[in-house]
């Protein structure tokens, strides 16, 4: 019998749901499968009906809050075969055309159009399909702020360049622009990695791939190309989050080493006095585990999220399985548990920082994106997923 590597050697608990930790938060969580059909590999929140409560979308439903038992369609539903793939990789909210109502972006199969939802604003009619941008390429686009303008932008790679796309909510009928950082090289609609923050902490915001981040430089042009810092974060990275790991007041990176393989790695930050920055990895999770030990081990860390889980100030990291990423036999260990897990940061004075596991779900995984956002208004992030399983919530219950 295949040895359960994904229950925390410390402490066994009988049953999913429960964190693995002895010395663990004081909640557990409650699984609410909201379908059980594959209807997209992403999924995300927003208040839809502007009733105060956060409501969720996975695939072509939103879901009212606080129950999510109400849904409605936002666009015609198609399911898909999980031993293939869906044209919805990632979901984002944002009101595109300033009228104080959350639409609806979807991120398709990589290299297609991708387009946003109108809200229908409180009507009883149908949500307006609108084009976003023609050619959305890499399979983990990020959403963030790298313009500082105030609105989320849309970081991913098109026409073999790296960069970001805004939107203006006075001109909802117009396509986003396209703000290429790098000169035309070897991006493909499949390419794996990439995030997004400040990691010279000269206040601006820098992009970050597997190979390398670019530098955002002052006063840039629109289209100038940024400064390439090569350096390898990862084989196969999924989305690569920006984070002062260690609080010395330097940003550091962490990242899957391979989201179709193995690893979970943070890469230290360190500055010379002058200003030469290197990084320190340290491994979380490691790229060739041994798969005859009970030591945790995760294949396909194909979706991240940085959300302080347990209200400390620390940001912890949500992560897990993306379930049959290449299908039933594509990957390593592809029916292995479909887990969903929180990695508490804990530091401790004159100690390397470490990332606590603590598990939220056996039979569920994330996509290509998870999400975490309080839905139950208890202070306690819930988790939202839409993978090859179904859609799914996370709702945390204090003990």
């Amino acid at each position: 019998m295949r040895k359960r590597s994904w229950i925390c050697a410390a402490l066994m608990l009988a049953f999913a749901g429960v964190v693995c930790a002895a010395d663990g938060p004081q909640f557990t969580f409650k699984k609410i499968r909201l379908e059980d059909q594959f209807y997209a590999e992403g999924a995300y929140y927003a208040d839809f009906n502007r009733d105060g409560k956060r409501d969720v979308v996975a695939g072509p439903f939103w879901y009212e809050g606080p129950d999510f038992q109400k849904k409605h369609e936002v666009r015609p539903p198609k399911t898909f075969d999980p031993k293939g793939y869906s044209d919805n990789f990632l979901t984002f909210t944002a009101d595109f055309n300033g009228d104080g109502w959350e639409d609806i972006f979807y991120v398709p199969w990589p290299g297609k159009e991708g387009y946003w939802y109108e809200n229908p604003a409180g009507k009883n009619a149908a949500w307006k399909q609108r084009l976003a941008f023609g050619c959305v390429e890499n399979e983990s686009p990020m959403w963030g702020d790298v313009n500082l303008d105030g609105r989320p932008d849309l970081v991913f790679n098109t026409d073999g360049r790296l960069g970001y796309a805004t939107y203006d909510p006075a001109k909802p009928d117009e396509v986003w622009k396209f703000h290429a950082v790098t000169p035309k090289g070897s991006y493909h609609k499949y390419t794996h990695g990439i995030g997004f923050g400040d990691l010279n902490g000269d206040g601006r915001i820098d992009i970050l791939e597997g190979n390398g981040w670019w530098e955002q430089p002052a006063n840039a042009a629109d289209g100038q190309t940024w400064t390439l810092h090569p350096f390898k974060f990862a084989a196969g990275a999924a989305q690569m989050l920006v984070y002062d790991v260690n609080g010395d007041g330097l940003n550091d990176v962490i990242t899957a080493w391979h989201c179709h393989l193995y690893g979970f790695v943070w890469y230290q930050q360190s500055k010379s006095p002058a200003g030469e920055i290197t990084w320190q990895q340290h491994v979380i999770l490691p790229s060739q585990p041994d798969v005859n030990s009970n030591e945790l081990r995760i294949s396909q860390l194909h979706a991240f999220d940085l959300v302080d889980m347990n209200g400390d100030g620390l940001m912890d990291v949500l992560t897990g399985k993306r379930f049959w990423a290449h299908g039933p036999k594509g990957d390593v260990e592809p029916d292995a548990p479909a887990v969903v897990y929180w990695f508490e940061l804990q530091r401790k004075a004159g100690e390397t920082p470490r990332f606590v596991p603590h598990l939220i779900d056996d039979d569920s995984g994330v996509g290509t994106q998870v999400a975490a956002a309080d839905l139950n208004g208890d202070g306690i992030p819930d988790v939202i997923v839409g993978n090859k399983k179904g859609n799914f919530i996370h709702l945390s219950r204090k003990k």
